[in-house]
């Protein structure tokens, strides 16, 4: 895995070295173990590459046989044997065994229709110097990032934001409606970011970029054809889903490990890593340093079972508050929780390990309606045919059992989830979450006059595609939870942008699309059975296995978010963030309101998961804020001298040959 970044012009001014070399600076934590550019009249490309399957062969950006496609990728292509196999037999040359050289050969054999051939996660660009075009495109499901920006025709574009912004031709300026997005939503959704006029790349998209123009086009679309029986085969069918796309994602010349968290998601991935390799497969978690909150020995519980080498590391409060400042500048986005800082930790313990690959188990409560969310939706639905049954809304005892264990919680939580929206509402799944952190109450008149009177919400509820409403209830949350949490959050902040920052790639079985494709024709009967998730898989996990973890049940876990901001030791620079100079000073919240808030941290009373969620998205926005709109972002370029590869317009090119034009580009 690596990264990738380049720039376009309309106009065959060029684009020099030093550019390029300041965006592959931005992104070389993605790409440890070399870089190179191709560097044009008209278009430059750089790379930065973490070697994990081909040695010295994967350095790129690389080229077609007559060097009129030029590719960078940020790829995995798990089925490229077969690929290559294809494109060899009908006469193409590979010059190195790099699985992404596929995309290179593919594209000049099929164009756009290679994307519906690939197997993996990938963002990719390629300069087409016959046609003068730039072809983008992204994954599926959205695991690997790609951003972009048009500037007076101009195209600039890379897998982290940072990159674009190195470039010192597009200046850092806020969204709010971006903003307003991630702090009601949890996340901005795809091509919306809180960075105004830098887009996101939407998952399963390509775009071509021509003469200053990009035309953007969807070549996947989700869909839940739900079945109304079950197929006879069903386990046999998902047993031959899994081992293929577990056995393909172990394509690899570097070990391969596994998180391990102790669920059912992790322990299932971890088990068939560890069957499927011919080595110990190394294992990691986290945990907390927090006695109650400990899960070290069920985690190693876990690992013995499955028969892996593990690595647990406990991670106290303080450093969750001490690593945020680094978590934002990877994640280029402020957060609702600190779930991501957890994630960062992980990486590192994994990377520090020697490992540069991993499996995790992402995506599996998504596809078989795991998450506790489905489960309420169906208790909500429930109660509100019989509002005023106390023994239907004792319930959500069920599917919050730690929530509290007062005899009046019951019916206070089912009265604010049926207040929440109405069962017509499009949005009925997902308007508690959207509504939690009431952030309303803390932005400043000046702010809310500035988002003109937008409703992300109703935007959202706007923007649901038509065959939405053919779709189930609970196909319906599924599809809300794919595309407002699992791609913008959990497969970014929490996945790409947490792995890489370590230079360690994640890789997910649950994600490949024809087992997303399987799930989704399933009956919700089948993935959600009464308060059971995950139905079906439970059921096809209990033949692979040990005993004591078929269950899949961890022990009630929560991570630490507030209060690890507001202890003694935590550090100076949080404070200085929220006094209402540093307030007043950004104009998104009000001193007063931020004030109440901080108050009730430091006495310990935001325990309310709005509360927690607010007061968290104010920090890390005013840190945000800082660290990129307000702060200049110089980055020292790399230089050719260092590349691996350097490509001129038509050959390769020394690196002592300058390829800089009239183009002005002085800034360091």
């Amino acid at each position: 895995m690596c990264g990738i970044a380049g720039i376009a012009r309309r106009s065959p001014t060029g684009v020099t070295v030093q550019s390029l070399g300041r965006m592959a600076a931005a992104i070389r934590h993605r790409g440890p173990d070399g870089y190179g550019f191709y560097v044009g009249l008209r278009v430059g490309l750089a790379h930065v590459w973490l070697s994990t399957l081909d040695g010295d062969g994967g350095a790129q950006p690389l080229t077609n046989e007559d060097g009129q496609l030029v590719l960078t990728a940020n790829c995995e292509v798990f089925n490229h044997p077969e690929l290559r196999h294809e494109l060899e037999e009908r006469g193409h040359v590979f010059r190195t065994r790099c699985h992404a050289e596929v995309l290179v050969h593919g594209y000049e054999e099929w164009g756009a229709d290679l994307l519906q051939r690939l197997d993996g996660q990938f963002a990719f660009a390629i300069y087409d110097r016959n046609r003068e075009t730039v072809f983008v495109a992204r994954d599926r499901l959205g695991v690997r990032p790609l951003f972009y920006a048009q500037r007076n025709g101009d195209f600039y574009f890379g897998s982290e934001i940072k990159a674009i912004l190195a470039t010192g031709e597009v200046d850092p300026a806020l969204d709010q409606r971006g903003l307003d997005e991630i702090l009601r939503l949890g996340a901005a959704r795809p091509p919306r970011t809180p960075f105004s006029g830098i887009a996101a790349l939407e998952p399963g998209t390509y775009g071509i970029w021509k003469d200053g123009a990009l035309w953007l086009r969807h070549y996947y679309e989700l869909d839940y054809p739900e079945a109304s029986e079950e197929p006879l085969d069903v386990i046999e069918q998902l047993d031959e889903l899994m081992l293929r796309s577990v056995g393909m994602r172990l394509r690899a010349t570097v070990p391969v490990g596994a998180y391990l968290s102790g669920g059912l998601d992790s322990s299932i991935t971890a088990s068939l890593v560890r069957s499927a390799s011919l080595h110990p497969v190394r294992s990691f978690s986290i945990t907390s340093d927090i006695p109650e909150f400990d899960e070290s020995h069920h985690q190693a519980g876990v690992a013995a079972a499955v028969g892996s080498v593990h690595t647990v590391s406990a991670i106290g409060m303080d450093s969750i508050a001490q690593s945020l400042p680094d978590v934002l500048w990877h994640t280029e986005t402020p957060l609702l929780g600190s779930a991501p800082a957890l994630m960062f930790h992980l990486a590192k313990l994994t990377r520090e390990a020697g490992v540069k690959v991993v499996v995790g188990g992402d995506g599996a409560d998504e596809l078989f309606l795991g998450n506790d969310l489905f489960k309420e939706v169906s208790v909500r639905r429930f109660c509100l045919r019989r509002p005023d049954s106390r023994v239907r809304q004792r319930l959500f005892e069920r599917v919050y059992p730690d929530a509290s264990h007062e005899s009046s919680a019951p019916d206070s939580l089912g009265r604010s989830l049926f207040e929440a929206a109405e069962p017509s509402d499009p949005l009925f799944s997902h308007l508690p979450r959207f509504l939690a952190s009431r952030i309303d109450d803390f932005y400043t008149p000046d702010f809310k006059a500035r988002l003109g009177g937008s409703d992300v919400v109703s935007e959202l509820r706007a923007s649901l595609p038509t065959r939405f409403f053919g779709w189930s209830p609970l196909n319906q949350a599924a599809f809300l939870e794919v595309t407002t949490r699992l791609s913008p959050y959990a497969l970014s902040s929490q996945g790409d942008r947490m792995t890489m920052a370590h230079g360690v790639e994640g890789r997910y079985p649950f994600l490949d699309h024809r087992l997303f494709e399987f799930a989704a024709a399933l009956p919700t009967g089948s993935r959600l059975r009464g308060l059971r998730g995950k139905e079906v898989l439970r059921r096809w996990a209990s033949r692979i296995l040990p005993d004591q973890i078929k269950s899949g049940k961890r022990p009630p876990h929560r991570a630490p978010d507030a209060q690890c901001f507001f202890l003694p030791t935590s550090p100076s620079w949080i404070g200085n963030h929220l006094t209402a100079e540093a307030l007043w000073r950004v104009g998104i919240f009000s001193p007063a309101a931020v004030a109440g808030l901080v108050g009730r941290a430091r006495a310990g009373l935001t325990t309310e998961l709005g509360e927690n969620q607010a007061l968290i998205g104010v920090l890390s926005t005013q840190l945000w804020h800082h660290r990129f709109i307000e702060s200049a972002l110089f980055v020292t370029p790399l230089s050719p001298s260092g590349a691996s590869v350097l490509l001129g317009n038509s050959a390769p090119v020394s690196p002592t040959l300058s390829m800089t034009t009239n183009h002005a580009d002085t800034r360091t």
